[in-house]
């Protein structure tokens, strides 16, 4: 019997990724996004392409009461989810904080932490009902320092770093793994919403160097469920070979 994995974000960039890797290896996903349409389109391919189940569910993060309907009224059949990603999350501007647009505060702090929150809060009693699960957090390099412009992008990953943490110690006993992968520069819409659709602006982000991409990301994700039952991976940090860290580039 194939294990679930419910992975947010899936409709672009590393959910979308993870959640192919997972179905091409015999996990059943349940794919989750705002863009129904995209869920819809990955649901006909994975399942053209995979003998994996597939089940699209629109939710946006930001809503507890959204989350909370799509949670529990899951089919029966999908209800022993044994795999979260907490993947969806964004960044909005590069303004300095004194500058900063509290909108664009908002739909961070919103979706990168308490879109986690929420998710992990309604997922994880059904990982304790049946006994075990892997909880993997998508975080982030700037969740361990902060660069230019980063601020309050860069708080919401230090939090998401915070709540694995927390999340670790409060689930000792109850046979749930809290992995956290945290990128550094991945190519995918990040730079694009970051500057609101400049094209132009996004695809600076990745000249001169070659930057990671969403299949590399999920490669780590899957190694990690593939692992026996008392190895937990608490932290991967990756970045590009041409980056030390949020700072530091190597751009040719």
């Amino acid at each position: 019997m194939h294990k679930i994995a419910l992975v947010t974000g899936a409709t672009s960039g590393i959910g979308e990724a993870i959640a192919k890797k997972f179905a091409h290896n015999n996990i059943d996903v349940i794919v989750s996004g705002r863009r129904i349409e995209r869920l819809h389109a990955l649901k006909a391919e994975l399942e053209k392409e995979t003998d994996s189940r597939i089940m699209a569910l629109q939710m946006d993060v930001t809503r507890f009461s959204e989350v909370e309907s799509a949670i529990k009224n899951l089919p029966d059949e999908w209800q022993t989810i044994e795999i979260l990603v907490n993947n969806a999350g964004l960044a909005s501007g590069r303004d300095k904080f004194h500058e900063g647009d509290i909108g664009d505060w908002e739909l961070m702090i919103d979706t990168n932490v308490k879109g986690l929150m929420y998710v992990s809060r309604l997922v994880i009693p059904l990982m304790i009902s049946h006994g075990q699960g892997l909880v993997i957090n998508i975080g982030s390099i700037a969740g361990r320092e902060v660069y230019p412009g980063g601020n309050v992008y860069c708080a919401s990953k230090f939090a998401v770093d915070a709540l694995t943490k927390g999340l670790r110690i409060d689930l000792l006993g109850e046979n749930i793994k809290v992995s956290q992968i945290a990128p550094g520069l991945v190519e995918t819409e990040f730079s694009l919403v970051r500057f609101k659709g400049d094209q132009q602006k996004a695809e600076k982000v990745y000249e001169g160097f070659l930057p990671l991409g969403g299949n590399d990301i999920a490669d780590i994700a899957f190694y990690l469920t593939t692992l026996p039952l008392h190895v937990c991976i608490n932290d991967i940090v990756v970045t590009p070979l041409a980056q030390a860290n949020s700072v530091f580039l190597n751009r040719k």
